[in-house]
């Protein structure tokens, strides 16, 4: 997610440095409307008028593959000790039927702490989904405190497509990030900006003390396990060394990110992210998965020794990201891999013409970490070639990704 943003908005910089498009929109020609759900099944009953229970949970009426649709969830509505799955009625599509969300409740027998898991905000990050959906399947709510909530598909109309950006019909055809407009906004200039205020003010946030929002790296680029979060919060550093992962970015992020907008709610929020994009990580999902259980575990929503932990790993962190960006075209060699450490005026890529001729040479500016890679073989020049993740010092005159 966050290394994917950064490549595109170096492209942008190297095109007009005097402007970063922050909401990161592309538009882009999309063949056909945007697909809707196939909302009806054999198990949908006729719509009633919605039902309001104690504690703020509307159910529309609906049952979809026999599971009901709300349209507002509060998770203290549900019984103790059991796992709940609906669907979260979200924004509707061009053809008037509604994207549904999958969310699954896990509601302890005891109270406690409440933890949301969010994946499927890009949709071509399927690490993130199966992540989740492992985690879940290794809870027992009968012997859980708190609550464990989590959504698998926040950007249907993107998963459809395998694609990282919800196609949106709004102004032409249009690709927007939804992970660049959280909050959103319910009455908001376009679906993707309302489906994420839904989802924000009837879901994510009334039900959450902590929410972990899983994402990998993004199609092209090839990234270790890593996290981006806040180290300067307490709360956030607490739960994020508990992974047994490679690296973190201290990063605060930006407006627009999911996590920022829980923070500025109150809540601790962090993104870890779990390699690469469009296909299944089987090496690097346990990782995460055992770092959530340990998160689980230090809020007391479940019982057992934390496990492997960064110190296990020896977790680097860092507070900038140093793009090394291709300055002509052609197939790129890579001299460094994942996880590598460098030093200033070290060679990390070559690049050769289709005669075989070395155009360009690249190094690394500074003492640093290997935290991503072109995996297209090829490169236009903008194109990020390898991201260094780094200790900025502000008196080393060294300027970091501009995010």
């Amino acid at each position: 997610m966050w290394l994917c943003s950064m490549q595109r908005q170096e492209r942008l910089a190297v095109a007009d440095e005097s402007s970063l498009d922050r909401r990161d929109f592309m538009l882009a020609t999309v063949g056909g409307a945007a697909a809707s759900i196939a909302f009806a099944s054999e198990h949908a009953a006729a719509r009633a008028a919605p039902a309001t229970l104690p504690g703020g949970t509307v159910y529309t009426g609906d049952m979809v593959d026999e599971k009901p649709v709300v349209s507002t969830l509060g998770v203290a509505d549900l019984e103790p000790g059991k796992h709940h799955r609906f669907y979260f009625r979200g924004v509707e599509g061009p053809s008037g039927m509604p994207w549904l969300v999958s969310v699954a409740v896990l509601r302890g027998a005891k109270p406690g702490k409440r933890v949301t898991l969010v994946s499927g905000v890009h949709g071509d990050e399927m690490s993130s989904i199966h992540a989740v959906q492992t985690i879940i399947a290794g809870l027992d709510p009968a012997a859980m405190r708190g609550t464990v909530m989590a959504i698998f598909d926040v950007s249907r109309p993107a998963i459809e497509s395998m694609g990282r950006r919800w196609p949106n019909s709004g102004r032409g055809a249009e690709l927007i990030d939804i992970n660049r407009i959280w909050p959103g906004d319910e009455n908001g200039p376009d679906a993707p900006a309302r489906h994420a205020g839904l989802l924000f003010n009837r879901l994510i946030r009334p039900n959450s003390d902590y929410v972990l929002d899983f994402h990998t790296a993004c199609t092209g680029i090839d990234a270790p396990a890593f996290h981006l979060a806040k180290m300067d919060q307490p709360e956030i550093r607490a739960m994020a060394e508990l992974f047994p992962i490679d690296q973190i970015f201290d990063s605060a992020g930006y407006p627009g990110l999911l996590t920022d907008a829980l923070s500025r709610s109150g809540i601790p929020a962090f993104t870890p992210e779990i390699g690469n994009a469009r296909r299944l990580d089987p090496a690097m999902i346990p990782l995460f998965v055992e770092g959530t259980m340990n998160v689980l575990k230090m809020h007391g929503i479940i019982d057992g020794p934390i496990g492997r932990t960064g110190r296990d790993t020896g977790i680097f962190v860092g507070n900038s990201l140093f793009p090394v960006v291709a300055t002509a075209g052609g197939i790129v060699e890579h001299l460094v891999k994942l996880k590598d450490t460098v030093s200033p005026g070290q060679k990390v890529a070559v690049q050769r013409n289709m005669f075989g001729e070395i155009v360009a040479e690249y190094t690394s500016q500074v003492d640093g970490k290997i935290g991503g890679l072109r995996s297209d073989a090829t490169s236009e020049p903008g194109n990020v070639i390898a991201f260094i993740l780094f200790n900025r010092v502000p008196s080393s005159g060294i300027d970091d990704y501009p995010e």
